[in-house]
């Protein structure tokens, strides 16, 4: 039988001065503590992976990427030894 996620459940163990501390957050937004602590973990979730997942540049260095990008170098032998290789590996009947 599959669960949904409704019912999936994440233990957790805490002081109970945290406890006692997110308790009382909760209530100041008027939630529940299960829907306090399931907001607070998805807005971190997703900061932590806006985080991992964005890469920022600097002026500089985004205007570096842009100009490499529309006038790129020509291929080097490592470069054209990696394709050659890449065309041997996924070309292979």
């Amino acid at each position: 039988m599959s669960r949904t996620i409704a019912e999936e459940r994440i233990p957790a163990r805490m002081p109970t001065a945290v406890y006692d501390k997110i308790v009382e957050a909760a209530q100041a937004v008027g939630s529940t503590l299960n829907q306090f602590l399931v907001q607070a973990a998805l807005e971190k979730a997703n900061a932590i992976l806006e985080e991992e997942r964005v890469i920022r540049l600097s002026a500089a260095a985004s205007n570096e990427l842009f100009r490499i990008m529309e006038n790129p170098p020509e291929p080097n032998q490592y470069l054209k030894r990696a394709m050659q290789r890449h065309e041997e590996l996924m070309c292979q009947k």
